[in-house]
């Protein structure tokens, strides 16, 4: 690993070269994806043919309920990567999103690496993404609406990583004025908000304090992926911290308990962390997810085989979750979570 570095984008290239390895996945806490087991459903009539994946993101159609999640920006390598990962969203017609938009706000050297994302998907949904350290002490909000114009953004992602930012070398683990200053860029901007987590969950509680104030999505990005605690634990070359490498809620609590919400709040719940096969995608549907997304294995199976292979992997997922609801009795998503699951501890 290169030394650290003061340098965001020197960061970033730590982050891809630590995502495209094995070694940053939580170590003994999971998703809790494997505690549910579908009902099989015998006397199923459901017609593959006629099931369709077609769906809404944020007034735009999309082919399948799947985001590509936030990865990179503002470093030399992204512009490659985001590239690659628009022209795949573009073929699949899914929305994509771009990773933390920070560095552009500090100067225009890698303005390019994200504006090659909307380059390649001239039509799809793009979200773009800023840090909640950054909106609590932004002083303009007029430079997130400059960040959503630099990517044509239909959405705006603010990502809140606190863990991260606590472990990080030089982070920023201040947020306080967080939850006001999101209140008014809420206000201020003509996009939709979305709140994610980048690997530790989201609390009901939380996701009802941020729906409260006008938040339109919440991604729950929970605990069984990609521990961020353990990227930057190896970053900084220390067992500093190592305690905090599995912290975090589970991605299946976090849905479970968020999707509560939908009788309260109108908002997209979109669920990521550790959707790493199409079965554990299956399973966040029916735990109430609107959209699934997935990141490191995007990029690490982008790094292997290519557009190509992205575009062959979601087609896949999607074929197995077609056959897992036609084995349910679901013609469509919104059946499938009617009650399709079940603990596994209740068959004996």
């Amino acid at each position: 690993m290169p030394e650290i570095s003061e340098s965001i984008s020197q960061r970033k290239k730590e982050h891809i070269a630590l995502c495209l390895t094995g070694e940053v996945s939580f170590k003994s806490k999971t998703t809790g994806f494997e505690n549910y087991d579908f009902k099989h459903y015998a006397i199923t009539e459901v017609d593959l043919r006629k099931i369709s994946f077609n769906t809404d993101f944020f007034g735009k159609k999309i082919n399948y309920p799947f985001l590509i999640s936030c990865m990179t920006g503002g470093v030399s390598e992204a512009e490659n990567i985001n590239m690659q990962l628009a022209v795949a969203a573009n073929e699949l017609n899914i929305p994509v999103g771009v990773g933390s938009q920070r560095q552009a706000l500090e100067n225009k050297t890698y303005h390019q690496s994200y504006k090659a994302l909307r380059k390649n998907a001239p039509s799809i949904p793009v979200l773009g993404n800023i840090g909640a350290a950054q909106i609590a002490k932004l002083k303009n909000l007029d430079q997130v609406r400059l960040l959503a114009e630099l990517v044509n953004a239909d959405v705006m992602v603010i990502h809140v990583n606190p863990l991260q930012e606590l472990l990080q070398y030089k982070g920023q683990p201040d947020f306080s004025g967080f939850i006001k200053a999101l209140e008014k860029l809420v206000r201020f901007l003509d996009i939709p908000v979305v709140v994610k987590e980048v690997g530790a969950g989201i609390s009901k509680k939380a996701a009802s304090r941020l729906l409260n104030i006008g938040v339109k999505g919440i991604d729950v990005a929970g605990a069984g992926g990609t521990s961020w605690a353990g990227v930057e634990i190896l970053r900084n070359k220390s067992d500093k911290g190592s305690e905090f490498w599995d912290w975090g809620l589970p991605t299946s609590y976090c849905l479970r308990t968020v999707g509560k919400l939908k009788n309260k709040f109108d908002f997209m719940l979109i669920g990521s962390g550790g959707i790493n096969n199409a079965a554990d995608a299956a399973k966040a549907f029916a735990l109430g997810a609107d959209i699934t997304a997935s990141a490191r294995i995007i990029l690490q199976v982008l790094d292997k085989s290519g557009v190509e292979g992205v575009v062959q992997l979601i087609k896949d997922w999607f074929e197995t979750i077609k056959h897992v609801m036609y084995l349910t009795g679901s013609n469509s998503i919104e059946e499938l979570k009617d009650g399709k699951l079940i603990r596994k501890e209740k068959f004996f």
